[in-house]
């Protein structure tokens, strides 16, 4: 079993959800930690911990920020950190794995299952041990509580229900 700890200068937490029906907007959340304890020859044993700071929310539009971080969306100020603890790992494929885990948002905690393929890894020019993984889910963000919303005068809803979790992870 190795323990390795994410490499947040290498890695991304980020999401997509539709705006107005017809676009979708990108985020992503600068600053977060974890650690992976990883066994290749008995994945079940394997783990992932990973906590993300709200505050860092960041989809390239300041006034979008701050409202995501309030009391309509995440409430940063009351609940300033996600996480997600995994509860079980199965190999699908060759380089696949479905990781089982409960993610916490605004102190609500959901079960989620992210699809994850394995990139292989290698030893970087400071001889450490370095290896990536790649995940995808969607989830209902009004499972959790972020619930904000405005009708559109055309018809529809101004931020989608349904949000798509990409994370790219390299660990050492």
């Amino acid at each position: 079993m190795k323990t390795l700890n994410i490499d947040p200068t290498h890695s991304t937490a980020g999401f997509l959800v539709r705006h107005m029906v017809v676009s979708k907007v990108r985020g992503s959340f600068k600053s977060f930690s974890g650690t992976i304890a990883y066994d290749p020859d008995a994945i079940e044993r394997s783990s992932v911990q990973v906590d993300l700071d709200v505050a860092s929310i960041d989809t390239r539009e300041e006034k979008r920020d701050a409202h995501l971080r309030s009391a309509d969306f995440f409430d940063a100020e009351h609940h300033p950190r996600l996480a997600f603890r995994s509860t079980g790992v199965k190999r699908t494929g060759k380089d696949t794995l479905e990781v089982t885990g409960d993610l916490t948002m605004r102190g609500v905690t959901h079960p989620v299952v992210l699809k994850v393929e394995e990139l292989g890894g290698g030893k970087d020019p400071w001889g450490n041990d370095r290896l990536a993984w790649s995940a995808h889910t969607t989830v209902n963000r009004k499972e959790w509580g972020l619930n904000w919303n405005q009708v559109l005068e055309a018809g529809g809803v101004l931020v989608s229900e349904k949000v798509e979790i990409e994370i790219d992870i390299q660990a050492l």
